[in-house]
């Protein structure tokens, strides 16, 4: 399973991410998107495809 990880000082705060995000594992905490709720990603990507800065990526964990 994969779970994203934010790079802040990539993100603009746009919060474009954080409302695609189905589960609201995502969420803007002061001006950048933080992960707060990790264990409900569904790896499905769409915050990846949304992100226009690329200041998110997921890695894999066993």
């Amino acid at each position: 399973m994969s779970r994203p990880i934010i790079y802040t000082d990539e993100c603009s705060g746009c919060g474009t991410r954080v409302d695609a995000c189905p589960e609201s594992v995502l969420e803007l905490v002061g001006d950048v998107a933080d992960v707060v709720n990790e264990d409900s990603c569904i790896a499905c990507g769409t915050c990846l495809e949304e992100c226009q800065m690329g200041a998110i990526t997921e890695i894999e964990e066993d």
